[in-house]
């Protein structure tokens, strides 16, 4: 008789449940933050102004300057109305994010926010998101950036031979521009948050007054007649866009993870976010508004930088593109710096939880930052930057920032069941309206993005589920 199979240990199953439902109190989450790792904790050195340029800095320039030539083949003209689409549906989540900045000041971002409100499982899987958010986040700017070191070599009369501008899934060996991006950032991060925030804010400022230029040059070229027809994909092409586009939106989020850097964080990082995501919207529509009205949407490519051939068009000047490339290379490097900061931060609040190696969470006394963590990550997102291609990175950034902001706003909504009188410095209007308006819309934009990428996505959480049950659960901090 072949023997019956054996049923799981309910003991271990019941312990299994409990750890993976079992809470962080925010207590807990601020008293660790005060005293660090090791009894070393972040220093508190940025206002409001360091956290808006920290949130701009990560996000704008992006969709615009690198994801633009892959979302107007499939939106056409309507492409500025995918930006609408996408930045509804981050201003959506954003709101959430400042309520529970506010609330939960730390700097894990949604992964101590879940953490908090909905247990140790729901949190690992959406820290494991924002590694996916923001670690592919950086390489996919960084590999963008290649196209206009390119243009600012041309002016020149040189080319970069597609060996070492392009990694081997688009015709090229490795991407050296990318990777040397990456490693300079990592190295403007070692000395301290304040250092690498004043280097952010002046990088903020050029790419806007670059954003503002192109804006001027372009709509001097306008033509009302390239925006006819307006939608030739329909409503399907301009949903598959925003999806693409919801890349562009990114950022906001890396203030949060300042929480424990920030002077003020209760006041300033809800200030910070919606701040910053009302003036990232309103930008990218202008820009894409111009880029339309002067160039036909047939005309656009993702194999090139679009704003630097639209400028070149217009003013018919090789030393204005020039300029030009310079600015963009600029914009880029302050995604991938503040981005690549972010992503640290994160790892650092995972090591303090024991999810992680205690490597990720060691703070030098010398500069008050993880450089051990920061060290790694960079040498990590180097090489993806040098050898993966632009729109895999893209697709699969997106898709795990969606799935985590989906999570935030479901946050909010236990928090404020479970914690009514928690204090709280900013409320999210028309409770729980918003919250579950964008959860829906993060979810409506996951359904768009390929096949492909949903499977990448999977085989990723499988990875994740893999490194919690191996390493996660038995190093746990919580009882």
């Amino acid at each position: 008789m072949p023997s019956a199979p054996s049923r799981p240990d309910p003991s271990t199953v019941t312990s299994l449940r409990h750890q993976l439902t079992r809470r962080k109190p925010i207590d807990q989450l601020q008293s660790e933050a005060a005293s660090g790792v090791d009894g070393e904790p972040l220093r508190r050195t940025l206002g409001v102004w360091h956290l808006t340029m920290i949130s701009v800095g990560a996000t704008l320039g992006t969709g615009i300057l690198v994801v633009l030539g892959t979302a107007v083949p499939l939106a056409g003209p309507a492409v500025w109305i995918s930006f609408v689409v996408a930045g509804v549906a981050a201003l959506l989540s954003a709101l959430s994010y400042a309520e529970m900045a506010g609330a939960v000041p730390t700097s894990g971002s949604s992964y101590s926010y879940t953490y908090a409100t909905m247990g140790e499982g729901i949190a690992w899987v959406c820290g494991w998101c924002l590694v996916l958010e923001y670690a592919v986040s950086v390489a996919a700017v960084a590999v963008g950036a290649s196209e206009y070191v390119d243009e600012t070599l041309r002016v020149f009369g040189l080319h970069l031979p597609a060996a070492l501008s392009a990694p081997p899934g688009d015709g090229g060996v490795v991407n050296l521009p990318a990777a040397a991006l990456v490693l300079i950032a990592t190295a403007v991060l070692l000395p301290g948050a304040r250092e690498s925030a004043w280097v952010n804010t002046l990088m903020v400022m050029v790419k806007i007054a670059l954003l503002v230029f192109f804006v001027i040059v372009a709509f001097s070229a306008f033509r009302a007649g390239n925006f006819e027809p307006l939608a030739p994909m329909g409503a399907a092409g301009v949903t598959a866009a925003a999806s693409r586009l919801f890349f562009s939106y990114i950022g906001f989020d890396a203030a949060s993870t300042a929480g424990e850097e920030a002077k003020n964080p209760r006041r300033d990082l809800p200030r910070a976010i919606i701040g910053s995501i009302a003036l990232i919207t309103a930008l990218y529509i202008l820009v894409a508004i111009a880029a339309i009205g002067a160039r036909p949407w047939t005309s656009f490519s993702s194999t090139e930088a679009s704003l630097v051939r639209i400028v070149v068009d217009v003013t018919g000047q090789p030393l204005v593109a020039l300029v030009f490339s310079i600015g963009a290379v600029i914009a880029i490097a302050s995604v991938v710096l503040t981005v690549l900061y972010g992503q640290t931060r994160i790892l650092l609040t995972m090591a303090r939880d024991g999810l992680v190696p205690k490597v990720f969470g060691r703070v030098s006394h010398r500069t008050g930052t993880p450089i051990a963590n920061t060290l790694i990550v960079g040498v990590v997102v180097t090489i993806v930057a040098a050898l993966v291609p632009l729109g895999e990175l893209a697709d699969a950034t997106s898709i795990g920032t969606l799935v985590a902001f989906a999570l935030v706003n479901v946050s909010v909504i236990v928090l404020r069941r479970s914690q009514p009188g928690l204090e709280r410095s900013y409320r999210v209007p028309f409770f729980p309206v918003v919250p579950i308006l964008g959860t829906l819309s993060c979810a409506l934009l996951a359904v768009f993005l390929g096949a492909g990428t949903w499977i990448a996505f999977a085989i990723w959480m499988l990875a994740g589920a893999a490194l919690y049950a191996l390493y996660g659960r038995r190093h746990s901090t919580l009882p």
